[in-house]
């Protein structure tokens, strides 16, 4: 099975290519962004200017004329049509217990600033201590439970300010 490739260049020009036509495209290297490609018998000189992988977007110079270029393959697209958005990061406004447990310790306090990381309690589960870490930076509004308290799964126990 082949795999294709959807290709929009400055949100005006839509195609698709497979992998075998894009493996067979006379490109030789000049440098590592630079390229001389030959294709219907014309030659283009190209640079790709920017690139991010995550968003799957290029700028690319050909013959001195600059574009803007996404490349989703159909994974890619897969995801678009699901409604999630390729290379977002999930803003995380507040954490739950992800099994029933009871609190051992809080290190955090309400107007705190945290890091990505940071402890921020310890859940004893299952005879486990489990240490519930920060999932993005952030300054936390409300701390919903007491040391020493039983939580059950997916209740609320800190949330992020905005």
């Amino acid at each position: 099975m082949s795999q294709h490739f959807k290709v929009n260049v400055n949100n005006a020009f839509h195609f698709e290519i497979d992998k075998k036509e894009a493996s067979e495209l006379d490109a030789p290297n000049i440098s590592n962004t630079k390229f001389h490609v030959l294709y219907n018998n014309s030659s283009f000189k190209t640079e790709i200017i920017e690139s991010n992988f995550n968003s799957k977007s290029y700028k690319v110079k050909v013959n001195n004329n600059h574009h803007n270029i996404n490349i989703l393959s159909d994974l890619d697209v897969l995801i678009n049509d699901m409604g999630f958005e390729l290379g977002s990061s999930k803003q995380i406004n507040n954490i739950k217990a992800p099994m029933p447990g009871l609190i051992l310790d809080i290190s955090i306090k309400v107007g705190q600033e945290v890091k990505e990381n940071d402890a921020l309690l310890v859940l004893e589960a299952m005879k486990m201590e489990n240490v519930l870490t920060s999932p993005r930076e952030g300054i936390i509004k409300t701390i919903s439970i007491n040391k020493g308290d039983t939580v059950e799964k997916n209740q609320l126990l800190i949330e992020f300010s905005a």
